[in-house]
């Protein structure tokens, strides 16, 4: 079955991948989470951040984006750029069920370890993610 040069195979293979990503992507944020709060967060808890996280930011950019430009021009991408990632931190809040200072920690410290985690992956194996950003060891 082909759609658009689009197999059943290569959607599979996409989607499969996209899963695979999704785990991948929630290991830094489960870490994160169980050192910010002290062994209380679950992988379930990981898994929930990361897949509503992006869909809430791109949401409420689009939103904010659609209604703001309109008043204030394009400067309304900046108010929605800054709720978006207000957004995100809410949903980190809400995941692991801990106070806004400490969801700021988690999304930080997720980053420091993705980062570090790239590093030692791209050390041990020649690849990194993204790897243009990322030089091989």
């Amino acid at each position: 079955m082909i759609i658009d040069n689009i197999t059943l195979t290569s959607l599979l293979f996409t989607i499969i991948s996209l899963i695979i990503l999704w785990i991948v992507i929630s290991i830094p944020v489960w870490l994160a989470g169980k050192a910010v709060t002290g062994g209380k967060a679950t992988f379930g808890d990981a898994l929930l951040a990361t897949l509503a996280g992006p869909i809430i930011y791109a949401v409420v950019t689009i939103v904010v984006d659609f209604f703001l430009s309109r008043l204030i021009g394009s400067t309304a991408y900046v108010f929605g750029f800054i709720l978006a990632l207000i957004a995100w931190i809410w949903v980190f809040k809400a995941s692991f069920q801990t106070g806004w200072l400490r969801a700021i920690l988690i999304a930080f410290l997720a980053w420091v370890i993705f980062i570090v985690l790239s590093f030692i992956v791209g050390a041990l194996f020649g690849v990194a993610y993204p790897a243009p950003f990322f030089p091989t060891i």
